[in-house]
């Protein structure tokens, strides 16, 4: 039986108590920080409904600041997206962005010197980068990747924890909003040009400082949970993206944070009834990860983990545990995880309110 780890609304919402997260990229991330957003709020997975729509005026108590519906809604490169949710004691904010570095990215640069600045950052983009603007993409998405880490490390204080993650696979036959048609004929290849740029990507964030979430090789055996288009995910994968994050993330500021083993049957029962997922088909082969030839199935570049002891636990009261324990941030790699070699300073969240710096409805900086 297929089992999955699973983060829980109330250790999720601990966890990132008085932080304030960052969500940077396309349509994939855009659904990670939705799943973020309810995560926080209660134990529910996204509707069929809530994956597809973008650019809605308000989703689960958060507010669109910017673009989407306040505007003119299209599938060009120039489409903007930004939305935030605020509670008492948590910021997610998410940029829709079609190119890793650009213009409009040194806008977002621009907020984030002259604001808050961000605890944790999520941030992809691949897809559109390597598709929309040059039919010879590597060398301009490798400068491009170079100026945005380079620019990124300048801005944010040492303690951000900047998580990139790597594309997840792509589907022989794929559609979606940035595959125009001026494109169309680059979809029967895109799916091994993901797996090269994911490398030159990883390889530099990890150059640069930055941490490295593998999800090609996280879900390159989980292809039954992506949905017919073949580029997007259904609920149960993007819950288990956000397990994968957060406990990344726990990891780095040296937190235990024990995630629930549940069977994918079971979690499956919560889901809303769904018409829009195509189960993988399974053979013996290892050619059954949808056309990609078995070299491309391995994490061939990832750095293995490391199997020293950890450190003793800092005290917290129990009262405030509920389930974590609090540990010096340790160097160990995180299996199928490229990592930073940089501990973080890291403030105890339950005994450190942050003070409000920004408003609740429509406004950020």
């Amino acid at each position: 039986m297929e089992m999955m780890k699973r983060v829980s609304h109330r250790q999720a919402s601990q966890l990132l108590h008085n932080k304030f997260v960052l969500v940077l990229g396309d349509s994939i991330q855009r659904a990670v920080y939705k799943d973020l957003v309810l995560l926080l709020q209660k134990e529910k997975f996204l509707s069929n409904k809530q994956l597809r729509t973008k650019g809605e005026m308000c989703f689960e108590q958060d507010c669109l600041v910017e673009g989407g519906s306040l505007t003119l809604m299209h599938n060009g490169t120039g489409y903007k997206e930004v939305r935030q949710f605020q509670s008492a004691h948590h910021l997610v904010r998410f940029y829709f962005v079609t190119r890793v570095y650009s213009p409009y990215m040194q806008s977002i640069f621009d907020d984030l010197r002259n604001g808050l600045k961000p605890d944790v950052i999520i941030f992809n983009s691949c897809v559109w980068d390597i598709s929309r603007y040059n039919s010879s993409w590597l060398d301009n998405y490798k400068e491009n990747l170079h100026m945005f880490f380079a620019e990124l490390k300048g801005i944010v204080p040492q303690e951000t924890l900047v998580i990139w993650n790597l594309t997840m696979p792509l589907g022989k036959t794929i559609k979606g909003g940035f595959l125009v048609p001026e494109v169309e004929h680059k979809a029967s290849q895109l799916r091994y040009d993901v797996i090269e740029a994911n490398f030159y990507s990883g390889t530099l964030a990890d150059a640069y400082g930055m941490d490295v979430l593998d999800l090609h090789f996280q879900f390159r055996l989980s292809l039954q949970h992506r949905i017919v288009d073949g580029v997007h995910w259904n609920a149960l994968a993007h819950r288990k993206m956000t397990s994968l994050l957060l406990a990344h993330s726990a990891q780095a500021w040296g937190v235990i944070m024990p995630l629930a083993v549940v069977e994918h049957a079971e979690v499956a029962a919560q889901l809303p009834a769904s018409g829009n997922s195509k189960p993988a088909k399974r053979h013996a082969s290892r050619r059954r990860n949808d056309g990609c030839r078995e070299e491309f199935s391995r994490d061939s570049w990832s750095f293995g983990s490391l199997n020293d002891p950890p450190p003793p636990a800092h005290y917290l009261p129990p009262h405030l545990k509920h389930g974590f324990d609090y540990r010096p941030p340790n160097h160990h790699h995180q299996q199928n995880v490229l990592r930073s070699r940089q501990a973080r300073r890291h403030y105890a969240p339950y005994t450190q309110p942050r003070r409000r710096r920004y408003n609740h409805h429509g406004h950020y900086y």
